[in-house]
């Protein structure tokens, strides 16, 4: 009988202990600090990730994510490795902000249509902020200042299409998903629109039932985001109450010493490693005599980064798939530092930018806080929506181009 090793199960036993031991020692800091938790997702995830929820869900029944993963098929799959249909999920990913991307991809990786090297690429570049967040919540709400949303958004976006690009290599020798149209013959919007309807009678509810069990997954779904951002908020208060994370201070603030940042950013960096929107709030209000460029720098590594509340979402959306959280966790390190690098490279070029009509401002009335944060979603994410199937075709574009070159110079595939 094989000797079995209970290290893993003592080591969380520990932990959760500890947390026990600790919400028992601070109960005020700990409750307060729930209370901010229920906040954030009142206030923010649900107005912001709801609709969007019930929208994905929606529109994976009518088939519409089937039509444009036929229409994007021969661009993403040369660029990215991935099906034609994780350009929807890209889309939506980037609009709607973390976790839509994950639970999209779950959804495709339940049909088969992508397999476990495709959703482990496409998870990983799908998952980023939403705009509304970005350019409401953190530059103007954390930060004060609206023009650097733009430099934001360069970052933490062209971050996501690196890590797209290089993601193309992980599972190099996994066989790809074959495309989901039944025929390469036509044009390619009449196939389309057949793949389309094919997936509609596939599915076969009546739309009253489609919608009902829209909203009923979506409210599952939505709840266990507020549970994880309430948990990760507790645990991180109490942990700071017990002096725990003096240990993580101190790695943090050597680290910043040695990238030559500023060491006054460690307690941002470390409230980030926890949640995101208490990281960037800690990044926005550190001291005034800091270099802004070093304080938006470690901004857009929370955002890119997500904190374990996001990271526990996505793993809460992919736990019934095949997809490994391993490969997800190194796109998230490697994105955070590629776009606190982006930040610091393109401050200057970016200053002529910077002006109080270099970005939309939202107009947020207090008086009605839901319907007007839904005003203001869906313009903006359906502007980075459109958007993001146009660098879908100007990446394709320049690989086209790139490989014409190429092949008129005597290269091989």
């Amino acid at each position: 009988m094989p000797k079995r090793d209970f290290t893993p199960a003592l080591l969380i036993s520990f932990v959760i202990l500890a947390i026990i031991v600790c919400l028992v020692m601070f109960p005020h800091d700990g409750f307060q600090a729930a209370l901010r938790g229920v906040s954030i997702w009142w206030d923010v995830l649900f107005p912001a990730l709801f609709p969007f929820f019930v929208i994905s869900e929606i529109m994976l029944g009518f088939g519409i994510v089937h039509f444009f993963g036929t229409l994007l098929d021969p661009m993403m799959r040369p660029v990215f490795r991935i099906p034609g249909i994780g350009g929807f999920v890209m889309a939506m990913g980037f609009a709607s902000g973390y976790p839509i991307g994950a639970k999209l991809t779950s959804q495709l990786w339940e049909q088969k249509l992508v397999n476990r090297e495709e959703g482990e690429r496409l998870v990983a570049f799908t998952t980023s902020s939403d705009p509304i967040f970005l350019i409401g919540a953190v530059s103007i709400g954390f930060f004060h200042d609206a023009s650097l949303a733009m430099i934001l958004a360069i970052a933490h976006y062209g971050g996501s299409l690196l890590i797209g690009l290089l993601m193309r290599f992980h599972g190099r020798k996994s066989i790809p998903t074959p495309a989901h149209s039944q025929t390469n013959q036509g044009w390619i919007g009449k196939r389309a629109l057949e793949t389309m309807h094919s997936a509609r009678i596939h599915d076969g509810r009546p739309i009253g039932m489609l919608l009902s069990q829209s909203i009923i997954q979506s409210l599952r779904l939505i709840f266990v985001v507020g549970g994880l951002v309430v948990f990760f908020s507790v645990v991180l208060e109490i942990l700071t109450s017990a002096q725990v994370m003096n240990v993580f201070y101190f790695l943090i603030t050597s680290l910043l010493t040695f990238t030559g940042l500023p060491h006054e950013l460690a307690q941002a960096v470390m409230n980030g490693l926890f949640e995101v929107t208490l990281g960037a709030k800690a990044a926005g209000g550190a001291p005034a005599e800091l270099a802004l460029a070093s304080k938006v720098a470690i901004g857009a590594f929370i955002l890119s980064w997500g904190g374990m509340s996001v990271h526990a979402q996505i793993v809460s959306l992919l736990s019934h798939t095949n997809l490994r959280y391993l490969p997800f966790l190194f796109a998230r390190l490697l994105h955070a530092m590629l776009s606190g690098a982006i930040v610091l490279l393109i401050w200057e070029p970016m200053q002529k930018f910077r002006s109080p009509q270099a970005v939309f401002k939202p107009v947020y009335e207090a008086a009605s806080p839901i319907t007007s944060y839904l005003k203001l979603i869906f313009p903006i994410s359906a502007m980075v929506f459109v958007g993001s199937f146009a660098v879908i075709m100007s990446l394709f574009l320049a690989y086209s181009l790139l490989k014409l070159v190429y092949e008129k110079v005597g290269g091989t595939r």
